[in-house]
């Protein structure tokens, strides 16, 4: 039976399975479309459930292992996310939050250093082959491979994704405001060489795309933690703490949390989709080694905003719901 008790407890299992099940979807799309996992998909359609078409060739005795694996994994998050809230069956929803929040912080500020520190480097690299100054720095066979999307993505941005991650591990800012200035700042220094110097590439322009997309989408999930996104103001405005938590609540349960579980799972439906196509294919700017190689970095910005957003509704869903539970 549902009490007053208990019902924090629900509200927690409930929060967290949602997450987990989101990060279980994550590594399982990461296992089926660069480790060649069959997939959930594939395990139903090989017993032909739930309205998926049968599978012509039943899979293999391996690979049906592989898929119950990644089934398996869904139920193992179920049961750690009871098991910890159990464990701590005494941490209110207000703390659980506050944690979610933490978490959102830190995958946004991490991945404005990512976008910051990866813009400046290929921009660079692009600088140099453009300029023909990769051979003379180098050698010839080292300008060959930062042509090469594989190889420039491979040990230059992921490198520095990954050094990224640490940085945002250790700052305790976020720097949009520096974001948004570098936007102003390359717009500016593109005017300035095209009409003083009548110097203009490619490059300069994806840069200014990359990070204005970045600014956009990674800002949004920190406008949130901070009360930044407008909801109908005329009405919110006028509500006292109470219904104001309602509005929250519902609207995080009901539009928030669906829109973003929307995006992440269509997104990476299959190898094809909007996100993991061109992540797979290290998709690059049309204007090829005259531009930057980062346009595989504007899809997964998508999914970033996704999932930074899906945490912080989550976050607000609770924190909203202890606000209603204490009154």
């Amino acid at each position: 039976m549902v009490t007053k008790n208990n019902l924090p407890i629900l509200i927690r299992i409930f929060s967290y399975s949602i997450l987990a099940i989101t990060f279980i979807f994550l590594v399982n799309n990461v296992l089926t479309v660069w480790f060649e996992w069959p997939g959930i998909k594939k395990l139903l359609s090989n017993y032909g459930l739930f309205g998926f078409k049968k599978l012509s060739t039943p899979l293999e005795a391996s690979v049906l292992t592989f898929a119950y694996i990644q089934l398996f994994f869904y139920f193992i998050s179920l049961l750690l996310v009871i098991f910890y809230v159990l464990r701590s069956i005494n941490q209110s929803l207000e703390s659980d939050a506050e944690i979610l929040t933490k978490f959102t912080a830190y995958i946004i500020r991490s991945s404005f250093w990512a976008v910051f520190i990866v813009g400046i480097a290929d921009c660079i690299v692009s600088f140099m082959i453009v300029e023909r100054l990769a051979g003379p720095i180098f050698n010839e066979a080292i300008k060959y491979k930062l042509v090469n999307p594989n190889f420039r993505i491979t040990f230059i941005h992921f490198p520095l994704i990954l050094i990224s991650f640490v940085i945002g591990y250790f700052t305790r800012t976020v720097g949009f405001i520096w974001l948004a200035v570098l936007v102003v700042g390359s717009e500016f220094l593109i005017v300035l060489t095209r009409f003083i110097f009548e110097y203009e590439q490619a490059f300069q322009g994806d840069l200014v795309r990359f990070w204005y997309s970045a600014l956009y989408l990674f800002a949004s999930a920190y406008a949130l933690m901070h009360e930044g996104h407008v909801r109908v103001d005329v009405l919110y405005t006028g509500f006292n703490e109470r219904k104001k938590a309602w509005t929250n609540s519902i609207g995080s349960l009901v539009l928030g949390i669906p829109l973003c579980l929307i995006v992440i799972f269509l997104g990476m439906s299959g190898k094809a989709s909007i996100i993991n196509g061109p992540v797979i294919s290290f998709e690059i700017t049309q204007q090829g080694s005259n531009g930057l190689y980062l346009l595989y970095l504007m899809a997964i910005y998508l999914a970033v905003f996704a999932v930074s957003m899906l945490i912080q509704f989550t976050s607000y869903f609770m924190s909203s719901s202890h606000k209603l539970l204490k009154n």
